[in-house]
């Protein structure tokens, strides 16, 4: 009985951690920074291509933006690629026209930009930051974000209705005797309904 119990918290945490660590990846942020650099990399499915790696497989022109922290003047370097059709679905089509704004406002050493992004950097697997949205900036202060909180808003009016409402599946007791009992069919003997 406390083996399985012990055992369902574990799925429950580790799902929930598998949960927020890819709504972290997926969902949109956004930094204030100074383009310092645009460029294009060919790239295949193991990454840029080059003396170390070369191609093999079908390759893509991908390009990537050089930034600069303003104040603390660390150097983040972002992906600029469209998403199309594919998950996440940000519909972005329009990764030449970022990447001609970008080098606009590259030429300006004091023009701050915020963009919009998502993904994480990876140094070690050669993972960027994927660009959705490049625009001109005059403050350093990032904008409020508004898609994650009404997100998140909708995810907590679910997650209560679910568990508390009257349409829900019982509430926590109800669900929980509800897995008890199915756990007593499938396992016959080793489970006590105490």
């Amino acid at each position: 009985m406390k083996w399985l119990r012990r055992s369902i918290w574990l799925v429950v945490f580790v799902a929930l951690g598998i949960g927020a660590l890819s709504l972290y990846y997926v969902l949109p942020r956004h930094d204030v920074v100074m383009i310092t650099g645009v460029e294009v990399k060919r790239m295949d499915a193991d990454g840029v291509i080059n003396a170390e790696n070369p191609a093999d497989g079908p390759t893509r022109d991908v390009y990537f933006i050089n930034t600069e922290d303003p104040d603390t003047k660390k150097v983040v370097v972002y992906r600029n690629e469209d998403t199309g059709w594919s998950f996440p679905w940000y519909f972005k089509f329009d990764s030449a026209d970022i990447q001609a704004k970008a080098q606009g406002y590259s030429r300006d050493s004091q023009q701050l930009a915020l963009i919009r992004y998502y993904g994480w950097r990876i140094t070690i697997l050669s993972m960027f930051p994927n660009v959705t949205e490049v625009e001109a900036v005059t403050s350093r202060d990032q904008p409020f974000p508004v898609f994650n909180t009404i997100f998140f808003v909708v995810v907590m009016v679910v997650v209560r209705k679910w568990f508390k409402g009257p349409g829900g599946l019982m509430g926590w007791r109800g669900r929980y005797k509800l897995i008890l009992n199915l756990s007593s069919q499938l396992l016959p003997g080793h489970i006590s309904q105490g």
